[in-house]
């Protein structure tokens, strides 16, 4: 408890940072003080961190769902919006000093030519100075012009100049991410040769979709644009690995429900991820059955086309005594025959191995979803993303469907994989 708490600190710390950080860069520095601007931005920037914590607890705190989906997109947008305007700023440190610096060559610059030539000022003596001076230079006759106010207004450019650009390619850059969620996965195809593959089972094709998340933002439309994009390529099997929701059965029933017209010669199959041990596990595993797909909880089915298809609980389940058991899904099976796993999270890679999987199919990284993310996954997962070999397994990890908070991608786009299996007997 100790830890948590002093983990909560340290967050709560840099992401005050942060903000006060962009509030001064985007609100002070390119505002009148006392004006209507710098009041909006202070409150906006005070407000959508408050959405974006009620975002994130308002589901496990049993919020209503129309709450939950009020508050979802302000609150997840900020987000990715905090993360991309924060970089532009940083960025934006370096070009600020080249910036004012040109600008203050362009002034000295300018400034000869633009001067008139100083003429002399008359001044009253008295009549008992004869000999006084006349005429005064323009120093004497008046102080010097103060520069403060120049400078004010060349920083007040400056800092509008690169807050402006940091903004417009932050807002750029959750825009065409946030499309590019909305708009549904792309399919992709990847050929993964198995040795012991039968003849017969070359070219078996798998879909293979995961980190779904349907949720307060991702609803309904989302599921039955992955349907249709799965059913287009008549594939012979579905897998679901995990992540399919981000809430209830009561709240995210009718989203799930387009998965009932999923269409494949040897059907549907998932496997749970952490977030259905959010959700409430075992309440999902008897609605997707309901909808025709069938769990693999730690168990194995013998494929027509001459290979097994095993899925093993994730992980997260160990909390609730339902982790993954190898022994119960692998144990007993004949080792001649290639054998395909279905495991949400990639970590599970050296069990497979062990077990003698030859290919192991994975998500959960949703391929680091928000750039530079990637880096942050590749410290806890073996893959982040795609196809890679471990001892005589192959592992693939789908970057995933959906999004899980920001409704939005950058650097990694989703998609949906077609899993052609090649025999190297053919």
């Amino acid at each position: 408890m100790v830890a948590f708490l002093l983990v909560l600190v340290v967050v709560l710390a840099v992401l005050g940072g942060v903000h006060w950080y962009v509030w001064r860069r985007l609100v002070r520095d390119v505002t009148v003080a006392g004006g209507l601007p710098r009041r909006l931005g202070t409150v906006a920037v005070v407000a959508l961190p408050l959405f974006s914590l009620a975002a994130l607890t308002s589901s496990r705190a049993g919020a209503p769902f129309w709450f939950q989906q009020v508050v979802a997109w302000p609150g997840f947008l900020w987000l990715a919006l905090l993360l991309y305007v924060t970089l532009a700023l940083v960025v934006g440190e370096a070009v600020r000093p080249v910036l004012r610096a040109r600008l203050e060559r362009r002034a000295k610059a300018a400034a000869p030519a633009s001067a008139p030539a100083p003429e002399p000022v008359p001044v009253s003596v008295p009549d008992s100075v004869p000999d006084a001076v006349t005429t005064a230079s323009p120093a004497e006759a008046a102080p010097p012009a103060a520069e403060a106010p120049v400078d004010v207004s060349r920083r007040l450019f400056v800092s509008r100049v690169v807050g402006g650009s940091a903004a417009a390619v932050a807002l750029g850059t959750v825009g065409y991410g946030a499309y590019g969620v909305l708009r549904g996965p792309r399919v992709k195809r990847v050929t993964v040769p198995l040795a012991k593959l039968s003849r017969a089972a070359h070219g078996y094709r798998i879909a293979v979709v995961s980190d779904i998340h349907l949720g307060p933002i991702l609803g309904r439309a989302h599921s039955q644009r992955i349907v249709d994009a799965i059913n287009s390529t008549q594939p012979d099997l579905i897998a679901i690995v995990g992540d399919l929701v981000d809430g209830t059965v009561e709240n995210l029933g009718p989203a799930a429900e387009p998965l009932a017209r999923l269409r494949a010669r040897h059907g549907s199959f998932f496997v749970t991820g952490n977030h259905e041990y959010f959700s409430g596990a075992d309440a999902w595993v008897d609605h997707v059955r309901e909808l025709g797909l069938r769990p693999l909880r730690n168990e194995r089915v013998e494929i027509a086309a001459g290979f097994d298809l095993a899925g093993v609980d994730d992980v997260a389940g160990e909390s609730e005594g339902q982790g993954p058991d190898f022994g119960r899904a692998l144990g007993d099976r004949d080792r001649a025959r290639a054998a395909v796993l279905l495991a949400h999270q990639p970590i599970v890679i050296h069990d497979a191995v062990r077990n003698g999987v030859d290919l192991q199919l994975s998500g959960h990284t949703h391929g680091g979803q928000l750039w530079p993310g990637n880096y942050l996954a590749e410290l806890a997962n073996p893959t982040v993303a795609g196809l890679e070999q471990y001892g005589d397994t192959q592992l693939y990890v789908s970057r995933g469907a959906g999004a899980w908070g920001p409704p939005v991608r950058v650097g990694a786009p989703s998609d949906i994989t077609i899993v052609e299996l090649a025999s190297k007997q053919a």
